[in-house]
C-alpha cells in the first residue's frame, strides 16, 4: 500500500479542509495563528507536506467551524460519490 500522502483519499481530505477554510473566510495565516502555529502551518497542511494527527485535525475543525464527525461524514460521502459539494 502506498504512503497516505500519495493516495486519492489524502487529496480529498486536503480539498475539504481548504473548502472549509475558505467558507469560514479565513486565510492560511489566520488559521495558523488561531492554532498557535507558525505562519506556514496551513500552507504545509493544504499542500500535503504536513500531516495532521487526529488531535490537530480536531483543533483545525474547531477553528473552521465544522465538527470533526461532520468532516468525516463528508469525507466518506465524497469518497463514495467522487465529488466535492
Amino acid at each position: 500500500m502506498s504512503k497516505t500522502i500519495y493516495r486519492p483519499e489524502h487529496a480529498v481530505l486536503l480539498s475539504l479542509l481548504k473548502k472549509y477554510r475558505k467558507a469560514a473566510g479565513l486565510t492560511q495565516v489566520q488559521c495558523s495563528k488561531a492554532l498557535d502555529r507558525p505562519q506556514s502551518f496551513m500552507s504545509d497542511v493544504e499542500s500535503g507536506t504536513r500531516r495532521l494527527d487526529i488531535v490537530q485535525l480536531r483543533d483545525l475543525c474547531d477553528v473552521l467551524g465544522i465538527g470533526l464527525k461532520d468532516l468525516i461524514v463528508e469525507f466518506e460521502k465524497t469518497l463514495v460519490d467522487g465529488s466535492l459539494s
